[in-house]
């Protein structure tokens, strides 16, 4: 099975799980179905690299942490993210984020992320042996 990610309905937020065969890919699904809630990743080109250190007493907490950095990242450099490299290693993310400067034309954001959150928060694998990492986030 590939890795993917996925949207699930949560009243007037929105649900992101990332799923692949690692727990460092589900967190890299994780990341990409954040931004494919704010615009399709295709239209994002990798032209820069922001590096992500976040160290947390566990997975959950540490997927949360991830996204939320990402989001800072996103709002004070002005950029949307569209290919993410990650290796978390006991509750220890260093992670990579490929992106580029908004272009409201180009990528037409529908909506802004304004935080991950611990509603529906689960790191684990499932029992076909994929890791999942999710959570709601805040649009």
């Amino acid at each position: 099975m590939e890795t993917r990610w996925e949207h699930f309905p949560h009243g007037a937020d929105i649900g992101i799980r990332g799923i692949g065969r690692s727990k460092d890919e589900a967190f890299e699904q994780a990341a990409l179905a954040m931004t494919q809630v704010i615009t399709d990743a295709k239209r994002v080109a990798v032209r820069e690299a922001v590096n992500i250190t976040c160290q947390a007493p566990d997975d959950e907490i540490l997927l949360v942490d991830w996204l939320n950095a990402l989001v800072y990242e996103m709002a004070t450099r002005h950029m949307l993210f569209s290919r993410f490299n990650v290796h978390v290693d006991d509750h220890h993310l260093d992670g990579t984020a490929f992106g580029e400067h908004i272009d409201r034309q180009r990528h037409q954001p529908a909506v802004e992320v304004k935080a991950a959150t611990y509603t529906g928060l689960s790191v684990g694998q499932n029992p076909d042996g994929l890791w999942e990492a999710q959570c709601v986030v805040d649009v």
